[in-house]
């Protein structure tokens, strides 16, 4: 937990109830809400009110602390979209992870590319590790060194060639 509110982004905090492990609520300030993994866990920037000693005596204070949804409950008639939120970017379809053959640089060459890497041929068929490892068996054929295939799969057919 840090003190102080001077990191805080701009909106309006709306009040609501923070679950303590014994159960117990308190009410506080909810700042800032984040998205932590695209479409399924947020965290929630919360204010939890406290108290400070100072030379004069005892004096109001807040404590920033990160939750999750789990440990907060709404407080009804709340409107929470005035809260500052921030979702992540978009994420692009990610293509199958696994292997793919492409063609090599001469005729009857072959290049094994991780399904993901960006020289791989479009819209081909995924391979498993084991196709692979037969792929780059064949005349002509290579691991492209671009993605992981050289690093992963050429090791692989050294092991078994022991």
């Amino acid at each position: 937990m840090s003190g102080g509110n001077a990191d805080r982004p701009a909106g309006h905090p709306v009040e609501i109830m923070l679950v303590l492990p014994d159960e117990q609520t308190v009410r506080v300030r909810l700042y800032e809400r984040q998205e932590a993994a695209e479409g399924a866990q947020w965290r929630y920037l919360i204010g939890v009110p406290s108290w400070v000693t100072t030379r004069e005596g005892v004096e109001a204070a807040e404590y920033s602390v990160w939750v999750t949804a789990g440990q907060l409950r709404p407080i009804s008639g709340v409107d929470l979209t005035t809260v500052v939120t921030y979702k992540l970017p978009a994420q692009p379809p990610s293509r199958a992870s696994g292997w793919t053959v492409g063609p090599g640089e001469r005729k009857g060459q072959s290049v094994v590319h991780d399904m993901a890497c960006r020289n791989g041929p479009p819209l081909a068929s995924e391979l498993t590790t084991l196709e692979a490892l037969d792929a780059l068996e064949r005349p002509g054929a290579r691991a492209c060194d671009v993605c992981d295939a050289a690093a992963i799969l050429v090791p692989a057919l050294e092991l078994g060639s022991r």
